[in-house]
C-alpha cells in the first residue's frame, strides 16, 4: 500500500477559494465490478453485465452536465470513476450527487463505481501547471485504459467527453480505448434512442447560452450555508418548506414553521412571504431559511376569493388579521422536479428574441414561475405539453433557466392531460418490463401453478381444519383478505382468523419486481383507470385468495374466550388456505338477515348437504358479527372517531364493467370485515414493535387542532345543529349537511403517516382516529408497499424468536424512516392525482355543453364556506366544489329579483362568520351556511394550465330538479366519467390507430386497467363525501370504503 496526497482547490460556501489536502492510500487490489474480470477481484454487490458490446466511461464533465442521459436504462455497461463522481459533487452539489448515488445503487441500471484513485496503477498525480479540469479528464482516461487492460481486452472501452482537445489527443493512443464526444456516442451506438439524442441537444444548447442576462442583480444573493446554519440554531432564521398559494402565485406564499429554536411565541402558524422579491428565487417545495420582517411590515392572509386561478388583485383583496411575514434569505435544499410547460402564443414568441432562441415557457402548475429555455422548436411545439427541467436561477435573472426533456403530447387530448397529472405529481409508471415479468410464476392451462411440497411442510395447513371465506364487493377479483372463525374443542374458546395474501413469497426482497413496487409504493387510482403496484398475474391471480383454490397466506389467529371474548392467545405465521366461499357484501348481509339467498358454492349440492353447509356458514357469520361488535365497542370506549361514508352498490354489465353506482344504507357486514382488518393491523403492529423497538414500520395519527373544531362547532350551531367532536356525531340527519360538516371536521385533522419507531418518541405512536396505541398496515400487500415491509418485519420477528437471534440484517432506523417518508409522499401524490383526474373529467364532461340551454349545466348547490367577496359551494350531483362570486370585476354585487332570479347591480357586501349579505336598491338578501342555491356550470378553458369550471349564481333558491330529492342519486359522477370516455374514444379513434400502436396482450394484462374499476369509483364516492382526509373516511381499501 502506498501513501500519497491529493490536492483540491474548491470554493467555500462564502465563495472563497480553499485548498484541500486529502490523504490517499493506493493498493493493487481494487474491485473492478465487471462480470468479465479474469483477475479474481473481490467484486461484491452490482456487477456490470458481460453481455455487452462495450463498456462506456464518462468523464467528469459528462457526469456533471449530462447525467440525465446516463440515466436512460437502455444505456448499459457504464463505469463511473471516482474522479468523475467527486468532481460532479463539488460542481453541482449534494442533490446532483444523491441522484448519482441512487443510480449506482439501483440494480435496474447497468452501471458501477470504480475507485480509480485508490488503484495503484490507474491513479494519476496532478502535474505542474495542469488545470483541475485537465487533471480530471486525464485521470478518467487512465482509468479507462486500466480497465481495458485489466479485462485483458475482452471488450472495448469507450470514453465519452465534451473536451475536443482530449478527443484529438487521446483517440489514437490505445487501440482498445476509444475517445469520442457524447453526441457521437449516441449517434453511433444508440441511433434508435431518439429521446436521448433530443435531450442531449437540449442540454447542449442550454449550456452554450447560459451567459448572464446582465450584471444588474434582480434578487439579493443567498446567504452562505454556514451563516444559515448558525442563524437557524440561534433562532434568527426560520427553516421550512415553501408552499405557494396557487390562486395568488405571484403575491402569496407560506413557510410552515418547523424544527427551529426560534423563541418567538407568536410563531404558531405559517410565515407569510409576500411578493416575488421576498421569495428570492425560491420555488414551490424548496426548503428555505426565512428572516422575519419588522412587525410594521407584517401583512394578513387574503380572505377574498381570487378573481380566477392565477389572477391577482392584491390591492383590492380583503385580508385576515396580521400574521408573521418574512423574506427568504437562503435555500437549504432545492426540490426541483420535472415540470410540464406550454409554449406561449405565437404573438408572444414574435416579441421575444429570435437570435438566442430563449423562450419563456409557462408551467402547468400555477405555483411555478415561467422558465427560460433555449429551443428552436417553439413554433413547431405550439399547443403541445413539454417536459422541462430547471438548471439554475441566478440573481441576475428574473426567471429560472432550464432545458426541455421531451414532448408529452398535444394539449387537450385525454392521454396528454392524464400524463401531465402524473408527471406533475412526480409519478412515473412505465409498463412492467420483460425482466420483471420473467420473475413471475406461471399459471396457465398448459402450466398450472401448484403448491410447492416444501411450502406445505413449512406452513400451517388450514385447508381441512378451517372454514375460510371472503367478503368483498360484488365482482371483486383481487381478493387480498379472508376470514375464519370456529369454536375450539371444549366449547370454551373461539378462534378468529384473518388471512392475508402472502405477497412476499412471490416478491423477493431486492428483486426487480420488489424495486418497482417500492418505487411506486401504492396502486394509483384515476377516474378512468388504475396503475397497479404489482403485475396483474400476482394481484388478480396467484396472490388473490380466490375460492376453491389453494393459496399461500399470512395469518393471525386469536384464541378468544367464548363468553367475554378476551384474548387468550395469539398466533402469527405463514399458512396454506383453501377459501370455501367468495361472498359479496349484500349476500352476506342477506344471510345474516335470514332472507334465505342462494349461495353459488352450494347450488350443486344435494338438499341435505346444502342445508348442513349453509347452517355452518351462517353460524360462522353470526359469530363473526358478534366478535366485531365487541371489537368496535372497545374502540368506541377508547374514543375512536366515527365518520360514516356513503355506501354504494356497483352495477356491472356482462363484461364486469361498472355501469352505475346506486346509493344504499350502510350494511353491518361492512363494519364487521373492517373491524377484523383493524384488529389484525393493531396486533401485528404490537408484535413487530415489541421485537424491533427501533426498526418497526408503524402508522400514527396526531390529534387535531382544537381551534379548528371550535370553528366547526360554531358553524353547526349557526344552523341549530349539535355536534360531538369526540366521535363527530351529528344531531341533524340531512345527508348533504352531514357530509359538509364532516368535511369541515377533517380540515382540523392531519393525515395519518408511516414512521419508523426509532425516529419517533413512544408517546407519539398513538393513532387518534382509531383510538389505538399501536397501528400499522398489514392487510393489503397487493396494493400498498408498506404492508409488504410489515409482512417481512413480522416474518423476521417470528424467525428471531425461534432462533433467538437475527440472521438477516434488517433495514436500519434511518433506512426505514427514509422508506416511510417516500411512501408517505407517494400516498399524498396518489390522492392528488385522483382528485385532479376527477376534476379533469368534470371539465371534459361540460366542455361541449351549452350552459344556457343544457339542463345538465344547472344544478343545486350547498354553501359551506363564506368568503369576503363570495362563497364556496358543493354540488352533490357532480361531486363538485367551487367558488361563487357575489361581487364582480366592476364592483357590482348580486341582487335578488322576482322568484329568486339573480342579477348584477351596484351595491355592497357585508361578511359575517356564518353568512354574507348583499345590499342593493332592490333590498338586502342574506346567504347562510348550508343554504341551497341554484348555480350554472360553465367551462373556463386555459391554454397553459389545468382547465377549470366556473360557477354562476342564478337563483337563491334550491334547484327545482333537486327539491324532490332528499339525497343525491349518486349517478352523476359515474355517468360523467363514462360519457367523457366514450366521447374521447370516438373522437380520437382514427388518430390513435395511425399514431399509436395497439396495446399488446401483455400491456393490457400487466400495465393498467383503463375501464372504470370498482376501487376507483368507490374512491370517487369518498370524494362525494367531501372527506379530504383519507384516513378518517376510509382506510383506502376497496372492500370497506368507510374504514382505513
Amino acid at each position: 500500500m502506498i501513501k500519497t496526497e491529493k490536492v483540491l482547490h474548491l470554493k467555500s460556501s462564502r465563495g472563497r477559494k480553499v485548498r484541500v489536502v486529502r490523504e490517499l492510500y493506493l493498493r493493487e487490489q481494487v474491485a473492478c465490478g465487471s462480470a468479465l474480470c479474469q483477475a479474481g477481484c473481490e467484486n461484491d454487490g452490482k456487477l456490470l453485465s458481460g453481455d455487452v458490446t462495450h463498456y462506456v466511461v464518462p468523464d467528469a464533465g459528462v457526469v456533471r452536465d449530462f447525467l440525465e442521459i446516463l440515466e436512460f436504462r437502455e444505456l448499459c455497461g457504464i463505469v463511473f470513476t471516482q474522479t468523475a463522481c467527486q468532481a460532479a459533487q463539488h460542481a453541482r452539489g449534494r442533490r446532483h450527487y444523491n441522484r448519482l448515488r441512487g443510480l449506482l445503487k439501483d440494480p435496474r441500471h447497468d452501471c458501477v463505481l470504480f475507485a480509480n484513485e485508490f488503484q495503484q496503477y490507474s491513479y494519476c498525480p496532478r502535474e505542474k501547471g495542469e488545470t483541475q479540469e485537465q487533471w480530471h479528464t486525464r485521470c478518467v482516461y487512465h482509468a479507462a485504459v486500466w480497465y481495458y487492460n485489466h479485462l485483458a481486452g475482452l471488450t472495448p472501452v469507450v470514453m465519452i467527453t465534451e473536451d475536443q482537445n482530449t478527443i484529438k489527443t487521446c483517440s489514437s493512443l490505445n487501440s482498445g480505448v476509444y475517445v469520442i464526444s457524447t453526441n457521437e456516442y449516441l449517434e453511433s451506438f444508440w441511433p434508435d434512442l431518439q429521446a436521448a439524442r433530443e435531450l442531449y441537444a437540449s442540454i447542449a444548447q442550454t449550456l452554450q447560452e447560459r451567459e448572464s442576462e446582465g450584471v444588474e442583480k434582480e434578487y439579493p444573493e443567498h446567504l452562505p450555508a454556514d451563516v444559515l446554519e448558525a442563524g437557524i440554531k440561534s433562532g434568527r432564521y426560520i427553516q421550512g418548506m415553501l408552499n405557494v398559494n396557487k390562486h395568488r402565485a405571484q403575491n402569496e406564499a407560506f413557510v410552515r414553521f418547523e424544527g427551529s429554536t426560534n423563541k418567538n411565541t407568536e410563531l404558531n402558524s405559517d410565515v407569510l412571504i409576500s411578493g416575488m422579491k421576498h421569495r428570492n428565487r425560491a420555488i414551490q417545495g424548496d426548503s428555505v431559511a426565512v428572516e422575519l420582517l419588522p412587525r410594521s411590515e407584517w401583512k394578513g392572509r387574503t380572505t377574498a376569493l381570487a378573481a380566477g386561478q392565477g389572477e391577482e388583485r392584491a390591492g383590492e383583496d380583503a385580508q385576515s388579521q396580521l400574521m408573521p411575514t418574512g423574506r427568504v434569505v437562503g435555500i437549504l435544499q432545492r426540490n426541483w422536479r420535472d415540470y410540464v410547460v406550454t409554449f406561449p402564443p405565437r404573438e408572444e414568441l414574435q416579441s421575444q428574441s429570435r437570435n438566442s432562441q430563449k423562450i419563456l415557457v409557462i408551467p402547468w402548475d400555477y405555483r411555478i414561475p415561467k422558465i427560460r429555455i433555449s429551443t428552436q422548436q417553439a413554433e413547431t411545439l405550439q399547443d403541445h405539453r413539454v417536459i422541462v427541467r430547471v438548471d439554475s436561477w441566478e440573481s441576475t435573472s428574473l426567471y429560472p433557466s432550464g432545458h426541455s426533456v421531451r414532448v408529452l403530447g398535444k394539449a387537450g387530448e385525454l392521454e396528454t392531460e392524464i400524463q401531465t397529472i402524473l408527471l406533475e405529481n412526480s409519478i412515473h409508471v412505465a409498463p412492467f418490463s420483460e425482466a420483471q415479468l420473467r420473475e413471475m410464476s406461471l399459471n396457465s392451462k398448459e402450466h398450472p401453478w401448484q403448491v410447492d411440497p416444501a411450502e406445505v411442510s413449512s406452513r400451517r395447513d388450514l385447508r381441512d381444519t378451517h372454514l375460510v371465506f371472503s367478503i368483498d364487493p360484488l365482482g371483486c377479483e383481487d381478493v387480498d383478505d379472508t376470514l375464519s372463525i370456529r369454536t375450539l374443542p371444549g366449547g370454551k374458546h373461539l378462534e378468529l382468523g384473518v388471512h392475508i395474501a402472502d405477497v412476499t413469497h412471490f416478491v423477493k426482497e431486492g428483486s426487480l419486481t420488489d424495486l418497482e413496487a417500492r418505487s411506486r409504493a401504492t396502486t394509483y387510482y384515476l377516474a378512468d383507470r388504475r396503475y397497479d403496484m404489482l403485475p396483474a398475474v400476482l394481484s388478480a391471480d396467484l396472490c388473490s385468495l380466490l375460492r376453491r383454490v389453494d393459496r399461500y397466506a399470512m395469518s393471525v389467529l386469536w384464541e378468544l374466550d367464548a363468553e367475554s371474548l378476551a384474548v387468550c392467545n395469539v398466533w402469527y405465521g405463514r399458512t396454506l388456505i383453501h377459501s370455501s366461499y367468495q361472498l359479496h357484501y349484500e349476500l352476506a348481509q342477506s344471510l345474516l338477515n335470514g332472507e334465505g339467498p342462494e349461495v353459488p358454492e352450494l347450488a350443486q349440492l344435494e338438499s341435505s348437504e346444502q342445508d348442513r353447509k349453509l347452517a355452518e356458514l351462517l353460524h360462522a357469520l353470526e359469530t363473526l358479527t358478534r366478535v366485531a361488535r365487541h371489537l368496535r365497542a372497545q374502540r368506541d370506549w377508547g374514543g375512536a372517531l366515527e365518520l360514516e361514508g356513503v355506501e354504494v352498490r356497483a352495477q356491472l354489465d356482462k363484461d364486469k364493467n361498472i355501469v352505475a353506482l346506486v346509493p344504499k344504507e350502510p350494511l353491518e357486514v361492512h363494519e364487521t370485515v373492517a373491524e377484523c382488518m383493524i384488529y389484525a393491523n393493531h396486533w401485528v403492529a404490537r408484535k413487530i414493535q415489541e421485537r424491533f423497538p427501533h426498526q418497526a414500520l408503524l402508522r400514527h395519527h396526531p390529534p387535531p387542532k382544537q381551534e379548528f373544531f371550535n370553528q366547526l362547532i360554531d358553524s353547526a350551531k349557526s344552523r341549530g345543529f349539535t355536534i360531538d367532536t369526540r366521535c363527530l356525531c351529528l344531531s341533524y340527519a340531512h345527508l348533504c349537511c352531514n357530509r359538509l360538516l364532516r368535511m369541515m371536521a377533517t380540515q382540523a385533522m392531519s393525515n395519518a403517516l408511516y414512521f419508523s419507531t426509532g425516529s419517533c418518541p413512544e408517546e407519539e405512536y398513538y393513532h387518534y382516529g382509531l383510538a389505538l396505541d399501536r397501528y400499522t398496515h398489514f392487510t393489503s400487500p397487493i396494493r400498498r408497499y408498506a404492508d409488504i415491509i410489515v409482512h417481512r418485519l413480522l416474518m423476521a420477528a417470528l424467525q428471531s424468536e425461534k432462533e433467538d437471534c437475527l440472521h438477516k440484517t434488517l433495514a436500519s432506523n434511518k433506512e426505514l424512516e427514509e422508506m416511510a417518508q417516500q411512501i408517505n409522499n407517494k400516498n399524498r401524490a396518489a390522492q392528488h392525482i385522483q382528485k385532479q383526474s376527477i376534476e379533469l373529467f368534470q371539465y371534459l364532461y361540460f366542455r361541449d355543453k351549452d350552459p344556457l340551454t343544457d339542463e345538465r349545466c344547472v344544478a343545486d348547490a350547498i354553501i359551506y364556506t363564506i368568503r369576503a367577496n363570495g362563497m364556496l359551494v358543493f354540488i352533490p350531483q357532480y361531486s363538485l366544489k367551487g367558488a361563487v362570486y357575489l361581487k364582480n370585476r366592476e364592483g357590482q354585487v348580486v341582487s335578488i329579483e322576482d322568484e329568486g332570479r339573480c342579477t348584477w347591480q351596484a351595491g355592497t357586501l357585508q361578511r359575517h362568520p356564518d353568512r354574507i349579505s348583499t345590499c342593493t336598491t332592490a333590498g338586502t338578501h342574506i346567504f347562510h351556511l348550508f343554504d341551497h342555491v341554484t348555480v350554472r356550470i360553465s367551462v373556463e378553458p386555459s391554454r397553459c394550465h389545468a382547465n377549470s369550471l366556473s360557477l354562476e349564481l342564478i337563483s337563491n333558491r334550491p334547484h327545482a330538479a333537486a327539491r324532490s330529492e332528499s339525497r343525491p342519486t349518486g349517478r352523476g359522477h359515474s355517468e360523467l366519467v363514462q360519457e367523457v370516455v366514450r366521447r374521447e374514444e370516438a373522437s380520437q379513434q382514427a388518430v390513435q390507430e395511425k399514431k399509436r400502436p395497439k396495446l399488446s396482450r401483455e400491456d393490457r394484462e400487466f400495465r393498467q386497467s383503463k375501464k372504470p374499476n370498482l376501487y376507483s369509483l368507490l374512491q370517487e364516492i369518498s370524494e362525494l363525501a367531501l372527506l379530504d382526509s383519507s384516513e378518517l373516511n376510509s382506510f383506502q381499501n376497496p372492500k370497506y370504503s368507510i374504514f382505513s
